[in-house]
């Protein structure tokens, strides 16, 4: 959206094709409505399609829909195509009795919440519902704290989370100086709020998955566990077993999906993001840019519209030889 405002502002003809029903990418099905109004979103597209920006829903690219387009007749019928599709391939958990229902990707959960919540203010039954559910949620990130405050709202009845990690000390250590981003010891909303409905703060520090539990009907019921030390080996006799319903994977991301790329075979990075330069842009096709978490890896909101600028105006340059975008 950054890039295509830029790129529309200095006369360029703008197609923006996104694969959901609704146009926002994470920001309206990745993060959930108690931290970011859709009113907001809505009213930034209807804008840009006043200015003459066309965007073209349930779009899969490189997909298999009927409403799928590949990629060849993108680059054959424009310009330069700029990849925007974010890292959205989720980190799994492959422990034994992985497959099954109750284990779930943090952003299946997130984004059938807020879809429903969208459509029908969750009338429609069509969201996965925590609702006096055990929860847990293995992943100590913005994703999993979004995973214990909407667990929340649904009235659970347990609520735990999961890091492998140790816990953080409350102050800067010496290795960690201003200004090298703070390893300290933070409490979010979603902590917050299960200390008031829990009476204690949900996470549980340096463990690691184990096996994941089932009946003999396949339902879950639970997940064994093993502490780890700071080297993430296991810590002999340490094996617990925990009671849930449900359970979100928010372990981060590995990059775009592939799919798109099958065909036209884009150069990767060791990361497996779309390798190209930072304020370049320009992938390894001459006709195709990225920018943002397909480029760099999962990252903030504010570097996607970095990048997204940045590459409107390398794109702009690209096409006219020239540009007066910063």
């Amino acid at each position: 959206m950054s890039a295509a405002q830029q790129l529309n502002s200095v006369g360029h003809s703008i197609n923006v094709y996104e694969r959901a029903d609704r146009i926002g990418g994470l920001m309206m099905y990745g993060i959930p409505n108690m931290k970011l109004d859709k009113s907001i979103i809505d009213m930034r597209v209807d804008i840009m399609e006043e200015e003459g920006i066309r965007f073209h829903t349930n779009c899969d690219i490189g997909g298999k829909g009927k409403n799928s387009v590949s990629m060849e007749k993108l680059i054959k019928e424009n310009d330069i195509v700029l990849l925007t599709t974010g890292a959205t391939k989720p980190r799994d958990l492959p422990i034994k009795n992985r497959d099954g229902e109750g284990v779930y990707f943090a952003m299946e959960f997130l984004g059938q919440n807020t879809k429903s919540l969208l459509d029908s203010d969750l009338k429609d039954d069509s969201f996965i519902n925590a609702k006096d559910k055990d929860v847990i949620v293995i992943g100590g990130g913005d994703t999993g704290n979004d995973c214990l405050g909407t667990s929340l709202r649904h009235g659970c009845k347990s609520l735990t989370n999961f890091e492998i990690l140790p816990e953080l000390p409350k102050e800067r250590l010496e290795n960690n100086p201003w200004p090298i981003f703070p390893r300290v010891y933070k409490v979010d909303y979603g902590h917050e709020e299960s200390r008031e409905v829990f009476g204690k703060d949900p996470r549980e520090y340096s463990v690691s998955g184990k096996e994941f539990l089932r009946d003999k009907n396949g339902k879950l019921t639970g997940i064994k566990t093993v502490k780890v030390d700071k080297d993430f080996k296991e810590i002999k006799g340490t094996e617990q077993t925990w009671k849930a319903d449900l359970i979100f994977l928010a372990m981060g991301f590995l990059g775009p999906e592939d799919y798109l790329n099958k065909k036209l075979k884009l150069e990767l990075d060791e990361r497996s993001n779309f390798k190209a330069e930072h304020n370049i842009h320009q992938t390894s096709h001459p006709k195709v840019f990225a920018a943002g978490d397909c480029r760099r890896g999962q990252s903030l909101v504010v570097w996607a519209i970095n990048e997204g600028r940045a590459a409107a105006r390398e794109i702009d340059r690209k096409i006219m030889g020239k540009t007066t975008l910063d």
